[in-house]
């Protein structure tokens, strides 16, 4: 990599919906958000690896497991406005945004991503696709993404885009929830009011289109899926527990 520098944050928020408490929920006897951050450290040439949180429960466990921990306030609106909170103090050159909620995240899907932003600092966003199955293309919570022949973002949404009017044309591809952000990018984009788009679809990245600031889609074979509800964790526990006995 380049001679700057990339921060891999984790914001982490106690309140959920669905799961409260879930950077905290145990997965083979350690917290969901121990699992995000060993992954991050596996990760070659990132300068550090931190932790972004609005509650001294997270922080404490993070301590617990030697981690690197910041409070951020507890009225960011998204990950990404936590993140750039703490970045306005940081002077790396980029930021990967990791979902506190992906025990499985590949360690080689983040080092894409920091490597594509040192390697090509023209572009001003990062993310991350991989080949839909029938199932998620038919998926509202599964987001989607069409591309330009460059590879940057046309369009994002929930709806199963490209409409499939005739067989074998332009591939499906679903959105990974990994954003890497050059730090000046990152701060313009927090900076922005929402987008028309970005509410009705509820989908922050499309604040970043509909302001002109480009997405470059690096494509993925495949993607472990992250935790919302009881059933996901279930089934990260197991495939965990699986790759522990195997």
């Amino acid at each position: 990599m380049a001679s700057e520098s990339v921060i891999a944050a984790i914001p982490a928020r106690y309140g959920s919906t669905r799961l409260p408490g879930k950077p905290l929920l145990e997965i083979g006897g350690r917290p969901m958000i121990e699992h995000v951050y060993r992954r991050c450290l596996a990760v070659s040439g990132l300068a550090r690896v931190v932790v972004l949180t609005d509650d001294e429960r997270i922080g404490e466990a993070v301590e617990r497991f030697g981690g690197e921990w910041q409070m951020t306030p507890r009225d960011c609106a998204s990950g990404t406005d936590r993140i750039a909170h703490a970045a306005r103090d940081w002077q790396a050159a980029a930021v990967v945004n990791v979902q506190g909620d992906e025990p499985l995240i590949d360690p080689a899907a983040v080092e894409a991503v920091a490597r594509h932003l040192l390697d090509h600092p023209e572009d001003p966003v990062v993310t991350l696709a991989a080949p839909a199955t029938e199932a998620e293309f038919a998926d509202s919570q599964v987001v989607k993404v069409v591309l330009d022949r460059r590879g940057d973002a046309l369009y994002f949404s929930r709806a199963g885009i490209p409409f499939p009017r005739t067989a074998g044309q332009a591939p499906r591809l679903k959105h990974l929830g990994i954003y890497g952000y050059r730090r000046e990018a990152l701060l313009k984009l927090a900076a922005l009011e929402p987008s028309p788009l970005e509410r009705s679809e509820g989908l922050e990245q499309l604040r970043a289109l509909e302001n002109g600031i480009r997405i470059r889609v690096l494509e993925v074979e495949a993607a472990e899926p992250g935790v919302d509800t009881a059933g996901d964790l279930a089934r990260v526990a197991a495939r965990l527990g699986n790759d522990e006995r195997g």
